[in-house]
């Protein structure tokens, strides 16, 4: 691991920014907004939310991201009408993104634990995954590139930590990149008997540009301050020493009164700052 630690970050809404802001700013931090994968802002007043956030972050020159909308749909639907529908509401998460100045929105995985044991029943299942997430990502794709927001893929039910870093580079757009959620890959690894986090780490390599970072029992997506489940921190840390591409760590906590908690048990350890 490089003796310079990495700076950890947040994922905060406009209600918890102004607790954090200091926290945020003494160190430039990254910062992930989760207001907008909410389908009832979006389809509101979505610019007067982020006026204020923009107001907000007055001074603030760390990397900022947003989560993408994500409740109700997949990625890889079958049905032309749906993919068209998924299309609108990632669009408008980067109608988001831009306003704010964001370079990077997370968006989910589509492999379910199902898939693992059948996705291979039949020759071309995985290929024709790949041409309705094409389908449905395209119009997004473009913008992205245009805008300069990169768009990572968030593990959710994701057993073997490879399927979506080929399906990231499957997609051939130096904007479509992936993430690690280390609440999911440790459920995953608990429950379905996919690999530890780590191995998430590395399958990744330098594809993985964002990381949320939360603790889990392995039962449940808790979204537990690090230290309070049972992830093996120091080697998560020293996997994600081996690379070079910079990732974004993002403390994506359910209580975000917890963060400089979680941040301070990371820093207790001798991982990050």
């Amino acid at each position: 691991m490089s003796a310079v630690l990495p700076v950890l970050g947040a994922a905060l809404s406009i209600r918890s920014i102004p607790a954090h802001r200091d926290w945020l700013l003494e160190r430039q931090r990254d910062l992930e907004i989760q207001d907008f994968f909410r389908a009832d802002l979006l389809d509101s007043d979505w610019r007067t939310t982020a006026s204020e956030i923009r107001q907000m972050l007055v001074g603030h020159t760390g990397r900022l991201g947003i989560h993408g909308p994500f409740w109700g749909f997949t990625i890889d639907s079958h049905d032309p009408m749906i993919r068209q529908a998924v299309t609108k509401r990632l669009l408008q998460g980067l109608d988001a993104a831009e306003f704010l100045g964001a370079t990077q929105m997370v968006i989910h995985s589509p492999f379910t634990t199902w898939d693992h044991n059948n996705l291979d029943l039949y020759p071309e299942s995985r290929g024709n995954l790949v041409e309705r997430v094409r389908a449905t990502l395209a119009e997004v794709i473009a913008r992205a590139e245009q805008s300069g927001c990169e768009i990572v893929i968030e593990n959710i039910e994701d057993k073997d930590p490879r399927d979506r870093v080929r399906l990231a580079k499957a997609l051939e757009s130096p904007r479509v990149r992936v993430s690690l959620d280390t609440g999911h890959a440790n459920y995953a690894h608990v429950s379905t008997g996919a690999p530890p986090v780590d191995y998430y780490v590395d399958a990744a390599g330098d594809m993985l540009a964002h990381v949320h970072l939360q603790d889990t029992d392995g039962f449940a997506d808790r979204h537990w301050a690090p230290g309070e489940g049972n992830i093996r921190w120091p080697a998560v840390f020293r996997a994600l020493g081996r690379l070079n591409s910079n990732p974004r760590l993002i403390l994506e906590l359910r209580n975000h009164d917890h963060v400089r908690a979680g941040a301070a048990y990371l820093k207790s350890l001798g991982l990050a700052e």
